[in-house]
């Protein structure tokens, strides 16, 4: 009768797998970076054809200083170093540690844009604005795209700076400023392109 029974009895249930939404919302980021990465790849294929474009006008040549250039590239080089120290003090769950390289990273961030935006108010000046030719048009939807979303990763460490101060390394703080970090990354890979695609050809060649 015992053997009957055990045969009747369902099968137990199988546990239902937990998912951490920590890691969705990882998951989520990464999308959204593969996303992001189509948009500059179709900014850089854009760049590619139109910068033979001059219109009669200035060349990469006659507008761009590779030493102002290599100073812009060294400074978001280095603020992606300071942002690991960061990120290295939040493991440590080192509070004072992690808002003092979030600052340093938070200057040579915006060290970066006012060079960049020093770099536009010359070429303007020169009359070289993106209106002149398909070039000029292409280089400043691309370099200014990138520069765009360096400001916007700027406003994303102050809010986590914040909220490190007031909320302190908790796990949702800690998961926020992971994802920033992956931002802030992947921008500086994308300067990397825009420097060996369009200034360092525009000067050499």
């Amino acid at each position: 009768m015992t053997s009957v029974l055990n045969a009747a009895s369902p099968a137990p249930a199988t546990e239902a797998v937990e998912i951490d939404p920590y890691e969705e919302k990882a998951l989520g980021f990464w999308l959204y970076l593969m996303s992001d990465a189509i948009i500059f790849a179709l900014l850089f294929a854009t760049y590619v054809v139109m910068a033979p474009n001059h219109a009669g006008g200035p060349t990469g040549k006659d507008l761009f200083s590779l030493g102002h250039t290599f100073t812009e590239t060294m400074i978001l080089l280095v603020s992606s170093i300071t942002f690991g120290f960061a990120t290295v003090a939040v493991g440590q769950g080192a509070r004072p540690r992690v808002l003092g390289w979030l600052g340093i990273t938070f200057v040579l961030g915006a060290s970066f844009v006012f060079l960049e935006i020093g770099e536009f108010r010359g070429m303007v000046a020169q009359g070289a604005g993106p209106q002149r030719s398909g070039f000029l048009t292409a280089f400043f939807t691309l370099v200014g795209t990138h520069g765009l979303h360096v400001s916007m990763g700027l406003v994303w460490i102050v809010i986590m700076s914040l909220q490190v101060v007031l909320k302190g390394l908790t796990r949702p703080v800690a998961s926020r400023l992971f994802r920033l970090g992956l931002f802030w990354h992947f921008l500086d890979i994308v300067w990397i392109g825009i420097f060996s695609i369009v200034y360092l050809p525009g000067v050499l060649l």
